[in-house]
């Protein structure tokens, strides 16, 4: 039963990120800004129709294969988090698992389901039916500048880092592919003690 408390973890954390995109929703104009740590981290309310940072599909059916996808990538990582608890994974490994199923979920619920809760489906949605926008808050403009001149392409003009707006969770997903990606040879290592063991 060890697989429940990934779960569980996974569960606390979409409550999180629920709660977060109903309060901005319920006391946020749509593109409204709020300074927290000064111009470093404010709170931006904007909705987002596609994949991540505003990218979308250009056919009519696009948004609800995303959303059939989505479904089905979170029951896909569901269902590894049980498989590898069985065979006694690396806890972190499993961590990391439950934070991109969060994060996956969490981002399901709003295209599922925002649409018709909050009716935020665009204008030339099929049906509102998992065709809801995702809430997007978090906005941490670190840096303005402006690129040399000598840089080809972009120089003289201006960026800003960083740039997009995300919700937690896509800092859930981000959180679990980075630890995965950094502690991968740790998580090999223990995959392959707990076969020689099993083997012996």
């Amino acid at each position: 039963m060890e697989h429940l408390r990934y779960y569980i973890i996974s569960l606390f954390i979409v409550l999180i990120d629920q709660i977060s995109k109903l309060l901005v929703h319920l006391n946020m104009e749509l593109g409204e800004e709020i300074p927290v740590l000064g111009d470093w981290f404010k709170l931006h309310y904007v909705i987002n129709p596609g994949i991540a940072f505003g990218i979308e599909f250009d056919f009519i059916y696009g948004k609800l294969l995303l959303t059939v996808f989505r479904i089905l990538a979170a029951a896909g990582i569901a269902f590894y988090i049980y498989y590898l608890s069985k065979r006694q994974a690396h806890r972190m490994l499993l961590l990391s698992l439950s934070l991109i199923l969060a994060g996956a979920t969490g981002n399901v619920i709003d295209s599922t389901f925002y649409g018709v809760i909050l009716d935020n489906a665009p204008f030339n949605a099929i049906s509102p039916w998992f065709h809801g926008q995702v809430i997007d808050m978090l906005y941490f403009p670190l840096y303005n500048g402006t690129f040399p001149e000598w840089v080809p392409v972009w120089g003289d003009q201006s960026f800003q880092f960083f740039r997009p707006v995300f919700n937690l969770a896509d800092a859930s997903i981000f959180m679990g592919v980075t630890f995965i990606l950094v502690l991968q040879k740790k998580f090999a290592l223990s995959e392959s003690s707990t076969t020689g063991e099993a083997l012996a």
